[in-house]
């Protein structure tokens, strides 16, 4: 990038009082405070004007600022075309109101930096809030977008207004160039439509069978719901989510979920149960509970968590690789039940009660046996519920005596990252403090026993650490780390993230795509390095990669972690525009590269606390929250909000369109949605 202004200029904003306006006094473009007299300049030079509005705070206004106006080429653009006018929206609030009002009024949604096109007599004709320096997700890049407003400003001024759809459609067009696929909100949309086309509208999940839960494809979904605030997609999860909740593909007395289901109702399992399916489901039932409230979603996430406590970790804390379906040489043995069996626990009537709830019939609901399902929808009172669970607790006692499937109590350091990542933002969710010590504990076990240095081995059993990792590895313990975090404020988690990534970085980079190979460049006795970029059970590694780098630029401060994660997207792009469907991680990660609301809490004390807490109360899909303190580094964009406030305040920024500061816990939310939309 192109900064070569000289320190010497300074243009005319060196004589003004704001420390906002002053922050551009070197900047190349020729800047003109509001007033008369860059009025009179438009119309004496018959000009159209660009007003650039923002604030001190204001992160995407530095970004804006550092990209395009330090940059001299685009400044000679703007200085050639236009009237160029800063204005510091505190100062000027009433200027700031005008073309805020007037961006709404062409149908655009508002924040800073508002950047808005005027008629030399200071009428807004078209705007916008930030545009980057080079086109990226649909968006123009900067100096196309000048060009060709000055275009039509220039050729029918009469009717700009009119012109706006046409000038649209021309942007549209230089924002995706030919011969490069670009993967944006409405190819998003189209693919989640398609995909919610292909719904069970019975049973949930895809149609037919077998059918697996695809948690990565029901997060396409839920964050298509939020994207568009369409109740469709909710429902298309939640029905799926009910559905799998009730079947027997989950473990009725035990807790947790098996792999997939044979048959398209959810009713027989195959039985093996996999860590990393229960960690995407616990945070899917999560999100779901936040929206419905759903009590059922609750109660699932809460034994599968008591499942995984109970059956599935190890004495130091990490967490075991799986469950087999098979016990004394049968599928499913150890799960299902006859009649007599639980007639001969509960007694008469508590079992003819109990088997009236779960599709318990003297021939069995599957091969002369009986799974455990609540498919078949009764009305229960809290009389009954209470009832059920003692029943269930004493068939629970009962089945541990029965021969137990396998245990691979194996330790793999990415399944381990996506439990501890979902033990988190679950656990904020449901107010389960447990949850985070158990993640913590996890975490610290990975740390310790799985790290030689920086780098990750894959797996650990019985002392024994299998070297080096995978991609999958450091990409998922990374997210972990961010997630603790983010949930705790705790500054080591962070810098084991940046270790790590820097590990990720330097031995698994591929420098064909700005994505991952799964294995190291030091690894022994392949042939190829794997570099597949599609989804398989789990997220694909340069997917989660994505996300954490998003993350990263927030907690550092550091753009760079940005425009890495920008060339991740291009660089998997055109393979991913073959085949969406197959990178649905990826494309999640996308969504929260383009809509992920940045909250930044300043202050200190009880406020600061009850802000912290109101963001992190936000669905975890598309949030990331920073408290803002003197200890992060001089040059982190936060610092400028810590010196902004006199009071504790959270500063809202969604992709890269920034809210005024919210004093009031209860508002954040709504500085969100307003921001978004």
């Amino acid at each position: 990038m192109s900064t070569d202004t000289a320190t010497s200029h300074e243009n005319r904003l060196a004589r003004e009082t704001s420390p906002y306006l002053l922050q551009h006094k070197h900047n190349p473009v020729d800047w003109w405070p509001w007033g008369t007299e860059a009025l009179a300049e438009a119309k004496r030079a018959n000009k159209p004007i660009l007003l650039s509005v923002g604030y001190a705070a204001c992160h995407w206004c530095h970004v804006m600022a550092h990209e395009s106006f330090e940059d001299a080429a685009t400044a000679q653009v703007m200085n050639d075309l236009f009237v160029n006018i800063k204005v510091d929206r505190e100062e000027r609030p009433d200027i700031d109101q005008i073309y805020m009002s007037a961006l709404h009024h062409l149908g655009e949604h508002g924040g800073w930096p508002l950047t808005m096109f005027l008629t030399p007599d200071g009428e807004p004709f078209w705007g916008g809030t930030y545009f980057p320096k080079t086109s990226r997700y649909g968006k123009p890049a900067f100096v196309d977008l000048l060009r060709e407003v000055e275009r039509v400003f220039r050729q029918d001024p009469q009717s700009v207004e009119q012109n706006r759809s046409a000038l649209m459609a021309r942007l549209a067009q230089s924002a995706r160039p030919k011969g490069r696929v670009v993967i944006a909100a409405p190819e998003l949309d189209r693919a989640a439509s398609q995909i919610a086309g292909m719904i069970d509208p019975v049973n949930g999940g895809m149609r037919g069978a077998p059918k697996f839960p695809q948690p990565t494809m029901l997060e396409f979904l839920w964050r298509a719901g939020q994207r568009m605030n369409d109740k469709r997609y909710f429902g298309a999860v939640e029905l799926t989510l009910n559905r799998i909740g009730e079947g027997g593909i989950y473990d009725h007395l035990g807790g947790g979920f098996s792999r997939y289901s044979v048959d398209e109702r959810w009713l027989v399992p195959h039985f093996e149960k996999m860590l990393y399916d229960n960690a995407l489901l616990l945070e899917l039932l999560a999100l779901a509970y936040q929206r419905s409230a759903n009590e059922l979603f609750r109660q699932r996430a809460r034994e599968t968590v008591g499942w995984l406590a109970r059956e599935m970790t190890t004495p130091e804390g990490a967490f075991c690789a799986s469950l087999d379906a098979d016990s004394e040489g049968e599928e499913g043995k150890f799960y299902v039940w006859s009649l007599a069996e639980i007639t001969a626990v509960l007694g008469e009537d508590d079992a003819a009660f109990f088997a009236a709830h779960y599709d318990v019939t003297p021939g069995g609901n599957f091969e002369g046996h009986n799974i455990l399902n609540r498919l078949k929808y009764l009305p229960r009172s809290m009389d009954d519920e209470k009832k059920l669970t003692r029943m269930r607790e004493e068939l629970l006692a009962t089945r541990a005596k029965r021969v137990r499937p396998g245990l691979d109590d194996k330790v793999l350091a990415d399944w381990n990252g996506l439990m501890i990542a979902a033990l988190v933002n679950a656990g904020l969710v449901f107010e389960e403090p447990h949850w985070l010590e158990m993640a913590a504990r996890a975490f610290l076990f990975v740390d310790a026993k799985m790290a030689h240095g920086d780098r990750l081995g894959h797996s650990w059993r019985a002392g024994k650490l299998l070297v080096p990792g995978l991609a999958s590895d450091h990409a998922a313990m990374i997210r972990a780390a961010l997630a603790l975090h983010e949930a705790t404020g705790e500054h080591a988690h962070l810098e084991r993230a940046l270790a790590w990534q820097v590990t990720l970085d330097r031995h698994y980079a591929n420098p064909d795509n700005g994505g991952y190979f799964l294995t190291a460049d030091d690894a022994a006795g392949l042939v190829v390095r794997p570099n597949a970029t599609t989804d398989d059970a789990t997220p694909n590694p340069n997917a989660v990669a994505a996300q954490n780098l998003i993350r990263l630029a927030v907690f550092t401060g550091q753009h760079a972690w940005r425009d890495k994660a920008d060339r991740l997207f291009e660089g998997i792009a055109a393979s991913a525009g073959e085949n969406l469907f197959a990178h649905l991680a990826l494309l999640n990660a996308l969504d929260l590269r383009l809509r992920a609301a940045e909250i930044v809490v300043a202050g200190e004390g009880a406020r600061a606390n009850d802000l912290l807490a109101a963001a992190r109360k936000l669905p975890f899909l598309d949030r990331i929250v920073l408290r803002a303190s003197p200890a992060l580094p001089a040059s982190h964009p936060a610092q400028e909000k810590i010196k902004a406030t006199a009071q504790s305040a959270a500063f809202v920024c969604v992709g890269e369109t920034c809210s005024l500061p919210v004093s009031e816990p209860d508002a954040i939310a709504a500085a969100v949605t307003a921001t978004r939309h």
